[in-house]
């Protein structure tokens, strides 16, 4: 049986290593996008295997079509055999990351190369998810080096999450028998603070539509007859502003709101919240009641981009369409088909001049709402505690993972846990993306306890 000391010390003296690792991941830029070299993410997956075929894994790179027959990704999937009748656990992270080229406020001239500053690593993907990955490594990496697996383990490392999942429901019903489960472990949140851990029980859901603005059947002389005739980008503005109330809380009607956040969630200093977010002085929070309520069991409505003739390409005419692309992020306990239709029903309405207006849908994402009282979820918390060696504490997210609902449909059985990689400063999807390397260092004991817990083999 392990210990927490000896799992402590193993996975200390194994950092310099582990960053090695980050490192080495960072390096291979593994977008998924459209347009990138889709090369790049093959190679990651092959990279990833082999961490876990070192480890004496039975190692796979699979994918699965996509609901509209393309093929999906390639993903990882990794098994370890533990006692007879352990119990079994799903390990979930993805090796795919965000783009970075053409974003402007790196600190580093290559995002791919990660640069350790202080107790940070940057570099794009540090945190979302190489973090993740490198934390299902070196967790069965330490409890193996201390004796044999306390339970069963199958490591699944996605390809394809930044770009919404399209392979996922096909890649779970194909592979079933694999990944079948009792505790399925989601290694892609965010802990409360540095030095603070959490497990997330709850997560909105998405909802992404665009909306399109039509006045005119051709562009006209913004001189000769602008005043009387509607252009289709003020038009649309007018339309967007609607949206929220003078507040700023949003003004859709018919969508599930909880203006009190679960009072097992910590208070949120509003300075703390400025700080994270980047705030400028002066500039006012949006909406009303508690803050964690506003980014966890409110819906937010963005305008994430418009459609619209650029400054460079104006020119003094009457724009006759515009379009714009809304991302709303729903409370849990919504349908996201219901909240779509609400924000059609919203939109349509409150076009002003008799414009036309259509609206499609893009993307629907189920929220999340966890059951805190499971026996996965007290040894997470237990586990987190002892690797911090503080406190642990439940909360939720603004974000959206929508593959745990399948997760949740596909293996209704599994008690899923949604664990911290990031903290507010590691800018996932931002520029100067980052993890904090004494974290890391934690979640990966954090882990490693919490296998040992659920598998009976942790003496403390």
């Amino acid at each position: 049986m392990a210990t927490t000391e000896a799992l402590r010390k193993q996975i200390s003296q194994a950092m310099p290593e582990i960053i090695d690792e980050l490192t080495e991941l960072v390096a291979i830029p593994s977008v998924a996008f459209a347009g990138h070299d889709l090369a790049q993410v093959r190679r990651s997956a092959e990279h990833v295997a082999s961490l876990f075929e070192q480890l004496g894994g039975q190692v796979e790179i699979l994918s699965a079509p996509t609901e509209s027959g393309a093929k999906g990704q390639d993903a990882v999937v990794a098994h370890f055999d533990g006692p007879a009748g352990a119990p079994r656990v799903l390990l979930y992270a993805h090796h795919d990351v965000q783009p970075a080229t053409g974003q402007a406020g790196w600190d580093q001239a290559d995002p791919f190369k990660a640069e350790r500053r202080g107790d940070r690593l940057y570099g794009r993907g540090t945190a979302d998810d190489g973090a993740g990955v490198i934390t299902h490594v070196e967790s069965l990496r330490a409890l193996k080096a201390l004796g044999e697996l306390p339970v069963s383990v199958t490591v699944y490392i996605e390809g394809e999450e930044e770009v919404g999942s399209p392979s996922f429901v096909n890649f779970l019903n194909t592979y079933r028998e694999r990944l079948e489960a009792d505790v399925i472990v989601v290694a892609d949140s965010s802990n409360w603070k540095v030095g603070t851990p959490a497990l997330t029980t709850s997560l909105r859901g998405v909802v992404q539509s665009d909306v399109t603005v039509t006045t005119l059947d051709h562009g006209l002389h913004s001189g000769q007859f602008g005043g009387p005739v509607p252009d289709a980008t003020t038009t649309l503005i007018r339309v967007l502003a609607s949206l929220h109330d003078e507040a700023g809380d949003v003004a859709v009607k018919g969508l599930v709101s909880q203006s009190q956040a679960d009072p097992d969630f910590p208070f949120y200093p509003e300075e703390d919240f400025r700080a994270d977010a980047g705030l400028l002085e002066g500039v006012q929070l949006m909406g009303t009641g508690d803050l964690t309520a506003r980014v966890w069991t409110k819906p937010s409505i963005t305008v994430i981009g418009i459609d619209t003739p650029s400054i460079a390409q104006s020119s003094n005419t009457l724009t006759p369409s515009a379009s714009a692309r809304i991302s709303m992020r729903i409370a849990p306990g919504q349908d996201p088909r219901e909240a779509h239709a609400a924000l059609e029903a919203h939109l349509l309405e409150h076009a002003p001049f008799g414009a036309q207006v259509t609206v499609s849908n893009r993307e629907l994402g189920q929220p999340f709402k966890a059951d805190g009282d499971s026996e996965a979820t007290v040894d997470a918390m237990e586990s987190l505690a002892a690797s911090w060696q503080t406190g642990a504490v439940k909360i939720g997210q603004g974000g959206s993972i929508p593959f745990i609902s399948d997760l949740r449909e596909v293996f209704p059985q599994a008690q899923v846990l949604v664990t911290g990689i990031e903290d507010p400063d590691s800018r996932a999807h931002s520029a100067n993306e980052s993890m904090h390397l004494g974290e890391l260092e934690n979640i990966v004991l954090a882990q490693a306890l919490l296998l040992a817990r659920l598998g009976g083999a942790l003496e403390d």
